[in-house]
């Protein structure tokens, strides 16, 4: 099942009609493979058909979150948004600190040790996000570089 449909039913089994802004910034999320900030969710509604106000897409995230339709991501001091796959499929983030480029990524090997730290807790993991926060490639190469002069 599409994001997007099961978004929508989730939404009408909690009561909210459809349609408006929700509807327009899940359809927009629909087409993400990560996060945009709410400001980037309004401006690209805002280039397209659908005029939404910036208020109406921060309510609109909040509810999606409440839901645990949308992950939320601190992006630089900037929240983040993106769907959260029914199926319990994910990615995690490497994030710069200096230019705020940010980096999708899977890895097999730490969802294994992350389900056996669940294990050696006792623990029953929904769910996890982990956020690698640093230098990328390009800034860390500046980085040597301003040391070296």
């Amino acid at each position: 099942m599409e994001w997007s449909e099961h978004a929508r039913r989730e939404l009408n089994r909690a009561g909210h009609r459809t349609g408006g802004a929700r509807d327009a910034v899940v359809e927009l999320l629909a087409g993400q493979d990560c996060c945009l900030s709410a400001q980037d969710i309004h401006d690209r509604l805002r280039g397209g058909e659908r005029a939404v106000g910036l208020a109406s897409v921060y309510r609109a995230l909040e509810v999606l979150t409440q839901l645990g339709l949308t992950r939320r991501v601190d992006v630089g001091g900037t929240a983040a948004y993106e769907p959260a796959s029914p199926g319990g499929e994910h990615h995690h983030h490497a994030i710069c600190d200096r230019c705020g480029k940010l980096d999708a990524f899977e890895d097999e090997q730490l969802e294994a040790l992350i389900d056996g730290v669940a294990e050696r807790l006792g623990y029953a993991i929904g769910e996890h996000e982990i956020v690698l926060r640093g230098a990328c490639p390009d800034c860390a190469g500046e980085r040597s570089i301003h040391v070296e002069r």
